[in-house]
């Protein structure tokens, strides 16, 4: 049975009866798009927008690369207090306050840059806003699967990571573009980001105020049942404590675990260290090796251009991946991830003004990241296929893993840059791409060939 806009349009007005009726059961495209857009649009200001945003208020390549990438470690490390939101409170509950939380900072960050503190305080705030969004994240996850079936879950699977990068490209090419017009059109700097943060701070608001509404209250009455034979106390608590540590157990005992391991913390070891300073090179002045773009132009080709580049690259990598299997894919899916990144070899070589190029550049190497992160995810999948009753959790450890590689190196690519400049930065992060491939040799091994890609119905008989 097809839903109707009309319909939808119903059931979000049904939400807003005078009274305060909040339903309990509410349409998923009422809330999970909105919900989404907010895991997707503050990972976004702190990975990738404070970057930026140091650079523009005269912070060195050094000092934002370790800075920014040390405040990235709560994604790194968000499994270890996940089991926190299960033991106090309701995912939902969690969501709605650490939106308004969001909200606020971003805000307070906007009142702050007027009265130009030092970057000190800013580091804090930022550090601040990564836990609140890297917890939020584990609370959108967790609702996910108790707020859908599992044919919704299914149906979302793939939507939920559109709406995601939707809320990236929000952030990465709109707020960036917004402060760039502002200073365009005589604000200063710091009145710019102002600007842009109070928008950012409007937005999540708005995200706030309607998943206040939408959000169904769908917990309790699961908690209860499965909690109903477990006496009050601490003994359900420890019994989750011990579940969770049970994961981690179970996950490095896992066979071929080491190798896995190298896998997620040197696959991307070259795009970790590219994508620092990507965003930084671009609005470099041209005199201190950069292509010395605008702000707001910035914002457009890298932000907008290439967020839309890796998202469409994404999708064809499911879609390359779903047809031929990993056995056929996953080297051609290795060369896309790395081999793009000499374009940046190009750039600074060159140092061209011309948009165009720059735009196609910037394009062609993230929808080579698009693409060849299916890599990392096809493996991440498979790796799952013997953890029981751990799936999510080890897929989450994994996650954590992976960040915490792309943390690490990202911090020092500041003071590597500072040392060899550009041009010969850019060539290094190339020799940085050989351990892609050397630790993509034992897991590709144990995996069968045929993994990932869509079975085909079998030929009718007669």
């Amino acid at each position: 049975m097809h839903v109707t806009l009309a319909t939808k349009f119903s059931s979000a007005v049904n939400v807003f009866i005078p009274g305060g009726v909040i339903l309990k059961k509410t349409d998923p495209w009422l809330w999970l798009p909105p919900a989404f857009l907010a895991e997707g649009g503050p990972y976004m200001i702190v990975s990738v927008v404070s970057g930026i945003f140091f650079k523009t208020l005269g912070m060195s390549n050094a000092a934002l690369a370790f800075w920014t990438g040390l405040i990235m470690l709560p994604w790194a490390v968000k499994p270890l207090w996940s089991p926190l939101l299960d033991l106090f409170g309701t995912k939902r509950q969690w969501i709605l306050a650490l939106q308004a939380g969001m909200a606020v900072l971003l805000f307070l960050i906007g009142v702050l840059l007027l009265t130009r503190p030092s970057n000190a305080l800013f580091i804090g705030a930022f550090a601040v806003l990564a836990l609140a969004s890297a917890t939020h994240d584990i609370a959108v996850d967790g609702f996910y699967l108790i707020a859908l079936n599992s044919h919704e879950q299914a149906f979302f699977s793939g939507l939920r990571g559109t709406f995601y990068r939707f809320g990236a490209i929000g952030v990465q090419g709109g707020l960036v573009m917004l402060a760039g017009m502002v200073e365009r059109a005589g604000g200063t700097i710091h009145q710019s980001w102002a600007a842009a943060m109070g928008i950012g701070a409007a937005a999540m608001g708005v995200v706030y105020f309607w998943d206040l509404c939408c959000l169904p209250r769908c917990e309790s009455q699961q908690m209860k049942a499965a909690t109903s034979n477990v006496p009050e106390g601490a003994e359900d608590h420890c019994g989750a404590l011990r579940e969770f540590f049970g994961s981690f157990l179970e996950f490095f005992r896992k066979p071929g675990v080491w190798a896995l391991v190298a896998f997620l913390l040197f696959f991307r070891i070259a795009e970790a260290q590219l994508s620092k300073l990507a965003g930084v090179f671009l609005i470099e002045p041209v005199t201190a090796g950069g292509l010395g773009m605008p702000l707001d132009m910035q914002g457009f080709l890298y932000g907008t251009v290439g967020s839309l580049a890796l998202l469409f690259g994404g999708i064809a990598g499911g879609l390359f991946t779903s047809r031929f299997g990993f056995g056929k894919t996953i080297w051609f899916l290795v060369c896309a991830i790395n081999l793009p990144d000499i374009v940046y070899v190009y750039l600074a070589t060159t140092q061209t003004q011309n948009l165009w190029i720059a735009g196609i550049c910037i394009a062609i190497e993230q929808f080579g990241y698009g693409l060849g992160y299916m890599a990392m995810v096809l493996v991440m999948i498979a790796a799952t296929e013997d953890s029981g009753r751990y799936k999510t959790s080890h897929f989450a450890i994994m996650t954590g893993i992976s960040i915490l590689m792309l943390t690490l190196f990202g911090m020092v690519s500041g003071w590597i840059e500072e040392r060899l400049g550009y041009r010969q930065f850019f060539w290094y992060v190339m020799i940085c791409t050989i351990p892609s491939f050397l630790v993509t040799i034992p897991v590709a091994r144990r995996i069968r060939p045929d993994f990932g890609r869509k079975e085909r119905p079998a030929p009718e008989e007669g």
